[in-house]
């Protein structure tokens, strides 16, 4: 028996067969999400029915090639919103997680702070909450909308014949103006900022089928951050994930009922939650930093180079100096002050090197995310690391390692997200009687 997970990331849009019994990836393909349309200059919007065509075929090609199939498990970019009509069918783009519009001016201040302000709740722009909160006063929201939810959401939907959205905890507090304590949207801060209460989609913390796609359950959508974390943490207890893609993000099991400041705290399932910093960079800082080198190499050589990742890291493999730059990488801002930006400090005539410069921005990617952990305590039993921006970079595998206390393990399965619901799904059609059990499939790299 076999288990599909899908993973419709902001890029890339993935689907794998795995053996439901030893864990084993049996395929895993992958597609450009090359979904992106235009809009105005501060909207990062997508098309939902491209979309939707890219993972329709995915799950037939997947669920033919590798039956019997015991269930699909779905997840995605979080905080995105889609609205849907009545029946189930989208009737707006994909407004993804980079969404400027809660940033757009608003009474001497932003869309996304005057609705904290408003609402008591602490809320960013890329919030589906924030964004809905933007069409709403501008009327926006299209007349024919009665719900919004996630991408990955509407996929369930599609896949199964749904007309009404079922979203997972771990999707629906992405959006703000959630009640965690009570695992539901808060009705009272939604009503009090003048919106819509029932636009907002139904809720379960539960990793529970949604229906059915030729006769296969398909389990509710979930986070991708909590799906990466499922995926990629054998034993959840005293295990920080460090993630580095787009973006870059720690996360670890908690208990704590009040965040730090720039952290969070997100629902996992059935009242366990994890406690999650994000960095707005993340691996897009070296990307960065390797884009400008190889500009250097173009504008010098007057040609592209063929490979400028394998030369920086072999100059990083053979530099054995001490940091000397101070490199902060918050050069998309930060969720709490998205106008921040990053800074190279310390510049002499002679540590302004590529080789520095490198190390300055793994130490910048580096202490951007312990800076938000600092607060909690946090001392590591284990630590893993998953997503491209951290999987190919030995070095900065290094310094997590060292900064944690504690060797970094590297996922054998290179689908994270997805792996992590598929997983989810497992115990949605009762395969494996609880998340623990099911999270026993996940292995390490020797």
């Amino acid at each position: 028996m076999n288990v599909i997970g899908l993973d419709i990331g902001t890029t890339t849009i993935c689907g794998i067969a795995v053996d439901a019994k030893s864990g084993e990836l049996l395929k895993s393909v992958t597609l450009d999400n090359d979904s992106f349309i235009d809009g105005k200059p501060f909207e990062k919007i997508q098309s939902p029915e491209k979309i939707i065509e890219k993972v329709t075929a995915l799950a037939a090609e997947l669920t033919s090639e590798f039956a019997p199939v015991c269930a699909i498990g779905i997840t995605g970019q979080m905080h995105g919103i889609v609205y849907i009509n009545s029946e189930g069918k989208a009737v707006s783009p994909l407004y993804t997680w980079q969404d400027g519009s809660g940033n757009e001016p608003l009474e001497n201040s932003t869309y996304a702070k005057v609705l904290s302000s408003t609402s008591g709740c602490n809320v960013a722009s890329g919030f589906g909450g924030t964004t809905y909160y933007y069409h709403s006063k501008n009327a926006l929201v299209p007349e024919a909308a009665v719900k919004f939810c996630t991408i990955h959401d509407y996929a369930a939907m599609v896949l199964t014949g749904r007309k009404q959205p079922l979203c997972h905890t771990s999707d629906a507090a992405s959006f703000g103006l959630f009640d965690l304590k009570n695992s539901c949207f808060d009705k009272a801060a939604i009503e009090k900022c003048g919106l819509d209460f029932s636009l907002f989609p139904e809720v379960t913390g539960d990793f529970v089928s949604v229906g059915e796609y030729n006769g296969i359950p398909v389990c509710a959508a979930i986070g991708d951050n909590q799906a990466s974390f499922i995926g990629s943490v054998k034993d959840m207890d005293g295990c920080a994930l460090v993630n580095m893609g787009t973006g870059g993000q720690i996360s670890m099991l908690t208990d704590l009922k009040e965040a730090p400041e720039g952290m969070e705290i997100r629902p996992l399932y059935s009242g366990y939650n994890i406690l999650v910093g994000c960095t707005l960079c993340g691996g897009r800082a070296f990307a960065t930093l390797a884009q400008f080198f190889a500009q250097v190499y173009q504008m010098v050589a007057g040609e592209k180079p063929q490979n400028i990742y394998k030369a920086m890291d072999s100059a990083l493999a053979k530099n054995t100096a001490d940091d000397t730059l101070t490199v902060s990488t918050k050069f998309s801002g930060t969720r709490l002050n998205p106008d921040e930006r990053g800074s190279i400090q310390n510049i002499s005539t002679d540590n302004f090197t590529p080789v520095q410069l490198m190390n300055g921005f793994l130490g910048g990617m580096v202490d951007e995310i312990m800076q938000m952990i600092a607060p909690t305590g946090f001392k590591a039993k284990t630590l893993v690391g998953s997503g491209n921006g951290l999987r190919k970079n030995l070095p900065l595998q290094k310094r997590f390692s060292k900064a944690l206390g504690t060797e970094m393990m590297i996922p054998n399965n290179c689908e994270e997200a997805a792996f992590g619901a598929a997983l989810s799904a497992l115990v949605a059609c009762k395969e494996k009687p609880d998340l623990q059990s099911a999270q026993k499939l996940v292995s390490y790299n020797k």
